[in-house]
This record gives C-alpha cells, structure tokens and sequence, in this order.
C-alpha cells in the first residue's frame, strides 16, 4: 500500500469540549466519487467504488466516549498474481473507546494492549480519520482472482526442473539415521 492512513482524505472532526454527555452524536460519512478516488490513491487501490460510514459517537460514563458504527466500501486492488483488478466487498462493525484514563500497563515492559478498541480521549475525535483507519485493516493484503496460483505453488519438490521423481523406495530418508544413533548412545551409556 502506498500513501499515509495517518492523514485521512475525509475528515470530520468533533470537539469533545462541545458535546453532550447525555445525548449521542449521529453520523454518516458518504465521500462523493472525488473524495473516494483520493481515498483510493492514498490506500493504494485502483478505485474505491462505494464507501459509507455510519453510527453514532456516544456517552461512554462521565468522561469517555464511543464510536459504534458499520463501515460498507467496495475496493478494487490489483491481483497479487496477475495483475487483473479484483474487487472485493467490506462489511465490518467498527467499535472505538476513547478513554480519558487509559488503563497502565502491567509489568516493566510496554506490550500491545488486550484491547485494541482503546484509545486515548484527546481533544477532539475524528469519526473520518477512524473510518480510513478501519478500512485499511480490513483491505486484503494479498488479493487474488478466483484461481489465480502461483507458479508451483501447492508443490515442493528439490528435483531439478524437468527430473522425474524418485520412488518411494529410493527418497532420502533424512531422519532413519536417528534411531541408530539414538541405539548407539544407548550403548554406550551402558558400558560406563
């Protein structure tokens, strides 16, 4: 992928200063076609056909807050094997808590949290930034046509290309050797 999900094309951004923590904060973010081909070239896609991002930032206690939403996007990548544009269809429920006291790790080492909907609650939150974020997790890394292979794979063979395999009989055993050696020091644990 090229391109920074770190400074997202779409962005709408809500201060947390100005909300009600009674009352949840709808949204839908729906790019128009010049918006979602920025996304795309920023993702790296050849095109990003349809994109939605909808539900509701929300009171999460007194001080932290909730994003609960679905994100729906058609991408189309190219094949990792041929080329060939593959279009692939997103549907994912996006969950985010942004926490005024985030919990302190254990231990003296800084490891990845058991919940990785956890985040910080800053100044602002940024419902656009979450749904670029949330759409490049769920992009395949490795796309590929139906049938699409790579050459040899699901083979393994060391025989030249082009030598026919030996028989059953004649493979190289790599691991018959061990159960001599195994006898042998048997043997001589036995005579000390």
């Amino acid at each position: 992928m090229t391109g920074s999900p770190a400074q997202p094309s779409l962005s709408a951004p809500v201060k947390v200063a100005q909300l009600n923590a009674r009352k949840p904060v709808p949204f839908d973010l729906q790019p128009d076609a010049a918006l979602r081909a920025s996304i795309a070239h920023d993702l790296g896609l050849l095109s990003l056909r349809k994109f939605r991002f909808q539900g509701e930032l929300r009171p999460l206690g007194r001080q932290d807050w909730e994003i609960s939403a679905s994100l729906g996007a058609t991408v189309v990548q190219s094949c990792a094997v041929t080329l060939d544009p593959v279009t692939t269809r997103i549907d994912e429920t996006v969950q985010r808590r942004y926490l005024a006291q985030m919990p302190e790790p254990q231990g003296h080492e800084i490891e990845m949290p058991d919940d990785d909907t956890q985040e910080a609650l800053g100044a602002m939150i940024d419902p656009g930034s979450v749904a670029i974020e949330a759409l490049a997790l769920a992009i395949p890394a490795f796309p590929r046509i139906d049938g699409a292979t790579l050459p040899g794979e699901g083979t393994l063979s060391a025989a030249p290309e082009g030598a026919a395999p030996l028989p059953a009989q004649e493979r190289p055993k790599p691991f018959a050797g061990l159960a001599g050696l195994r006898e042998k020091l048997m043997r001589d644990q036995n005579k000390d």
